[in-house]
This record gives C-alpha cells, sequence and structure tokens, in this order.
C-alpha cells in the first residue's frame, strides 16, 4: 500500500477528526478512503449514465417485457 500525506487547515483537520470519531472510523485514513471510493463509485456510475445518454434508443420496456423476464428466470430456476 501507498503513502499519502496531505496537508489541511485547521477546521479540516477538526471535521475530519469528528467524522472518524461520530461515524467509527478507526482512523482518519479510513475516512479519507471511504470518500475516495465513493467518489469513484459516483464517477463510474456518472460514466455509466452518460454512456447509456447517447446510446441509441431500444424497445420500450412495458409489462409484457418484465412478464417475457420473469418467464424465462422461472425456466432457468426449474433447470
Amino acid at each position: 500500500m501507498s503513502t499519502m500525506n496531505i496537508s489541511l487547515p485547521d477546521s479540516l483537520k477538526s471535521f475530519v477528526d469528528e467524522q472518524v470519531i461520530q461515524r467509527g472510523y478507526g482512523t482518519s485514513g479510513e475516512y479519507v478512503r471511504e470518500l475516495i471510493r465513493k467518489d469513484a463509485d459516483r464517477q463510474r456510475l456518472r460514466e455509466a449514465l452518460l454512456a447509456g445518454a447517447v446510446s441509441p434508443p431500444t424497445t420500450p420496456v412495458d409489462p409484457d417485457y418484465f412478464a417475457a423476464m420473469r418467464k424465462r428466470v422461472l425456466q432457468q430456476a426449474q433447470q
């Protein structure tokens, strides 16, 4: 695992320390890693949404679509 040192103003350091205590993190590093993971997840979601927005339209989803999907799933479960 790599190490990264960051400098924070006192107000942000106090905020991080408070979050560590209130949210049950063991260290400030755990809290920062969680923030970075959540940001990476948000970025992946944004990219997927943007890719979907520019993709060509597909067949509309209606009750028949879901009925057919349920039928396929039940058939596979019975096999």
